[in-house]
């Protein structure tokens, strides 16, 4: 029995129409073989299309050539998290039961243990395919050094600098290379009339009031801070006892005094710093260099010269380039044991997984069927246009990702074509990022102190990060700060993280 369901509180074979209030439970084939003995695994999966079509010509293809019937539960991504737990309060589980994202999967790990899941690491390296998956990825998602998921790969670093290639040719700028370029950069920005109209009406850079995503942790890498934690004398420390966070802090605190960055930037929301950039007024973001192309079309309607360029490696003069990692993965999927009772249906199911990774179907999920989705243009895939063909894409093909393990650095897949040179170059500079990357040692280590208290504790030490730069307090109030955060929890959180990390040595 073929079923590719949807979980909308409709009738099975009905498309995903607006918000989804109702959900259904999982409804799959009574035995796990069809009438043609080919092998049905349930999959229960998150979607972001309105739309899924329910006969789908690419979805036929990759069962034909994975040689399985699949019995798919699609999930409004909104509402996946409500359906995961009802999923699990009443075991109805498929046989493949995917994460929706690393935050839901963060939120979950401590229920995750051997007697739930099943423990997928020893069983890897059978595989062709899986045993490609990163080992550094696949320790992220590890609890208590186990690993029970496979995962769907994001990059582990999208960050740079994304700078006016126009007002940098205008003053005779070169490619900034150090911290102490950027810096010159931001000044030539903000003094010396970049965009020639003979106005004070330009600075360096814009940041927002985010210290993670807004720009100051994407700089700190550039002064060599820890990724969160970093390790000293054998022991996990946090990233604001380094000497390399205070150099941070002082770059940021020059910066405003000097008038080279919005001074207003702790009420600077993400909209209004993308506005500071596209209207001409700043002369760089540092953040995720995906935006870049966007930014310099939306850059180009008002002003229809300018030019936005990229760079990934900056450091200090004597230090090596670095990034900030993430975990490296979004959502994972999880074989239950309640729905695999044996050792043989968990390696159908990775056996499944294993041939998606295959390049030949990974491309399907992720560009469709050649010449009725995309085009090769110099070996790349290029999406076909109209309106007929989007229809199809949004309904056939997007959902599909939802399937994917893997990606761009683990299986040798067709690449995108790229519209422009800036966005072929933050492609690859996003990939080169991976040579320099700064990890965050606690990814797989669990606090429970860090899990009731981590985002209060966090606030203390944001806050007077952000009154040090703007000089409402000096170095020995920060110290203060810092000594308030181990106080009240923050020097248990570190025995914990601690007591993990010396058991995983």
């Amino acid at each position: 029995m073929k079923s590719h369901s949807i979980a909308s509180g409709k009738l099975k074979g009905s498309l995903i129409g607006g918000i989804c209030l109702l959900l259904v439970l999982l409804v799959g084939c009574a035995e796990n073989t069809n009438g043609d003995g080919k092998e049905t695994i349930s999959v229960m999966a998150n979607v972001h299309t309105p739309q899924v079509a329910t006969d789908s010509s690419v979805l036929d293809q990759i069962e034909e050539k994975a040689g399985v019937e699949l019995d798919i539960t699609w999930v409004p991504d909104e509402t996946y998290d409500d359906k995961m737990n009802t999923v699990i309060a009443t075991q109805s589980y498929p046989r493949a039961m995917f994460v929706k994202n690393s935050d839901s999967y963060t939120t979950m790990k401590d229920s995750l243990t051997d007697e739930v899941y099943w423990e997928i690491g020893p069983y890897l390296d059978d595989y062709e395919n899986l045993s490609n998956l990163d080992p550094v990825v696949l320790n992220n998602t590890a609890v208590n050094g186990k690993i029970f998921a496979l995962y769907r790969e994001t990059p582990l670093s999208r960050w740079g600098i994304m700078y006016r290639k126009d007002w940098a040719e205008n003053l005779g700028i070169d490619e900034p290379q150090t911290t102490e370029d950027l810096y010159e950069m931001f000044r030539a920005f903000t003094e010396e009339d970049p965009d020639g109209n003979g106005q004070d009406d330009t600075f360096g850079v814009a940041v927002n009031s985010d210290l993670v995503y807004g720009g100051f942790k994407f700089v700190s890498s550039y002064f060599g801070t820890p990724n969160n934690w970093g390790e000293k004398d054998g022991e996990l420390v946090p990233e604001f006892m380094f000497p390399e966070y205070i150099e941070t802090m002082d770059f940021f605190k020059k910066l405003r005094d000097a008038g080279y960055v919005n001074k207003d930037f702790p009420v600077t929301s993400k909209t209004n710093q993308t506005e500071m950039l596209t209207s001409g007024k700043a002369g760089a973001i540092v953040g995720c260099l995906c935006n870049a192309a966007g930014f310099q079309e939306n850059l180009q309607i008002a002003h229809p010269d300018g030019k936005l360029d990229v760079q990934n490696r900056i450091s200090t003069p004597d230090g090596e380039p670095g990034t900030w990692s993430t975990a490296g993965y979004g959502s994972v999927m999880l074989i239950p044991k309640a729905s695999n009772e044996t050792e043989e249906e968990v390696r159908e199911v990775l056996s499944l997984f294993d041939k998606l990774m295959d390049p030949e179907i990974y491309n399907a999920l992720v560009y469709g069927i050649e010449e009725e989705h995309y085009k090769l243009v110099d070996g790349n895939a290029k999406r076909l246009e109209g309106e007929e063909v989007d229809a199809s894409f949004e309904k056939e093909v997007r959902p599909l990702l939802g399937l994917a393990i893997g990606g761009d650095t683990t299986i040798d897949a067709l690449q995108p074509h790229f519209a422009n040179n800036l966005d072929e170059k933050q492609y690859n500079q996003t990939l080169d990022n991976n040579n320099i990357l700064i990890h965050d040692p606690t990814v797989a280590l669990n606090s429970e102190t860090y899990g009731e208290k981590g985002m209060y504790l966090q606030q203390i030490i944001d806050d007077a990060t952000i009154q040090y730069i703007l000089g409402e307090i000096d170095i020995n109030g920060f110290e203060s700060a810092v000594e308030k955060w181990r106080a009240e929890g923050g020097d248990q959180i570190t025995e914990e993280y601690n007591e993990g990390y010396q058991n995983i040595q």
